[in-house]
C-alpha cells in the first residue's frame, strides 16, 4: 500500500493558543504526530510514503529529510490554498495503484487503522474506501450519506434526521481518482469536500468503513484529548 500525508497547513490556531511547535511536530505519547503516522504506515505494509509540507515549515522539512526509512519518501514542499490542492500536488509523486491519504492531525488507534487498510486491500469492487465515524469531533464536519451496504451516496455539509457518520479525514482510493481531481483543479473548484462530491458525481464507487472514534488536533486543548484517547 502506498500512503500520503497532508501536512501543509499553517497550524495557526495552535500557535495563537501558545503551542510553539509546528503542528506536525506536536508530540503524542512522546512521538511527533507526523512521525507517529509514518511509523503506523510502515507497520501497515507501506511501499512508499508521500508527504506535502508548506514552504514555511522548515523544521518539519528538516525532520523529514533526516529520516532514514526502508521505503521511498516523496517530499513535496509547497504552500497550497486547500487540502484538495495539496492532494493535487501529491498526485504527481504518488505511485500508481491503491493509496491511502490522511491529514497529519487526524488521530486514530493503530488497530482500527490496520483493520481499515486490510479491508481496502481486500476490496475488489470499489474505487475507494472512506474512513467514517459516528464520533463528531470536527467543528464543521462533512456528513457522509450511505446506503444499507455502506456504499457512499453523497457528502453533505449538514446533518439530517437519522444521519450516522461524518468523514474521518482518512481516504483510501486508486489513482483513478486523479482524473476527477485534475478536472476539479481546471474548473477552479476548491476544498477537499467538493472533490469528494465530484468523485460521487463522476460515478466512482466509494465504500464507507466505520471506525468508532477519530479525533482531530485543531486546538491546544485537543492535544490532551488525543493523548487520553490513545491511552485508553
Amino acid at each position: 500500500m502506498n500512503y500520503a500525508i497532508i501536512a501543509a497547513g499553517e497550524g495557526s490556531r495552535l500557535a495563537q493558543e501558545g503551542v510553539t511547535k509546528p503542528k506536525p511536530l506536536v508530540e503524542l505519547q512522546g512521538e511527533p504526530m507526523i512521525g507517529r503516522l509514518i511509523n503506523i504506515m510502515l507497520r501497515c505494509n507501506a511501499e512508499s510514503i508521500s508527504i506535502i509540507v508548506n514552504e514555511h515549515m522548515t523544521e518539519v522539512r528538516e525532520y523529514l529529510e533526516n529520516l532514514e526509512l526502508p521505503v521511498p519518501l516523496n517530499l513535496v514542499v509547497k504552500t497550497t490554498p486547500s487540502s484538495m490542492h495539496s492532494l493535487w500536488h501529491l498526485s504527481k509523486v504518488i505511485p500508481k495503484g491503491k493509496f491511502c491519504l490522511t491529514t497529519v492531525d487526524t488521530i486514530f488507534k493503530e488497530e482500527d487503522f490496520k483493520g481499515y487498510i486490510d479491508a481496502f486491500e481486500a476490496d475488489t469492487e470499489h474505487d475507494g474506501m472512506w474512513a467514517v465515524t459516528p464520533f463528531i469531533d470536527d467543528e464543521k464536519p462533512l456528513w457522509v450519506d450511505v446506503d444499507e451496504e455502506m456504499n457512499i451516496t453523497a457528502f453533505r455539509d449538514k446533518g439530517w434526521v437519522g444521519a450516522k457518520y461524518v468523514s474521518g479525514g482518512v481516504y483510501a482510493m486508486t489513482d483513478g481518482a486523479f482524473g476527477v481531481l485534475d478536472d476539479c483543479i481546471e474548473q477552479g473548484i476548491s476544498r477537499m469536500r467538493n472533490f469528494q462530491r465530484a468523485l460521487v458525481k463522476a460515478g466512482q464507487r466509494l465504500k464507507a468503513y466505520s471506525i468508532d472514534k477519530i479525533v482531530d488536533v485543531d486546538h491546544a486543548g485537543d492535544i490532551a484529548t488525543a493523548e487520553a484517547f490513545l491511552n485508553q
